[in-house]
């Protein structure tokens, strides 16, 4: 099992910016597919983005395109989700994973590892 730290969440106005961070410690991300995933409070978790590792490619959930993008950052062994316009409806717990079944049609958790998640607060 890969140990995730996901970092990077807080409080933030509509509009607003926040840039969360998945990292983990003794296993290189870059071998991973990296999915992100969000949770609100009644609702079933949702896979927001996720980055592949076999070719770089990327997809996003509809309602976050355009607003929010997501990158490996080799040097540091994260993979980053970088979140502007930010609005209400973004407000839940963000967690990253590894090996998602990450295409176009869908962002979905198959059976790799899980962080913690990190709270996003998006209110004025």
């Amino acid at each position: 099992q890969v140990q995730l730290v996901e970092s990077g969440g807080g409080l933030v106005q509509p509009g607003g910016s926040l840039r969360l961070s998945c990292s983990a410690s003794g296993r290189n991300l870059d071998r991973y597919a990296i999915g992100w995933f969000r949770q609100a409070p009644g609702k079933e978790r949702e896979g927001v983005s996720c980055i592949r590792s076999s070719d770089g490619m990327t997809f996003y959930k509809d309602s976050v395109k355009g607003r929010f993008t997501i990158s490996r950052h080799s040097e540091k062994n994260t993979v980053d989700l970088q979140m502007n316009s930010l609005k209400p409806e973004d407000t839940a717990v963000y967690y990253c994973a590894t090996d998602p079944l990450c295409s176009r049609a869908q962002i979905t958790f198959l059976a790799g590892s899980w962080g913690q998640g990190t709270q996003v607060t998006v209110s004025s």
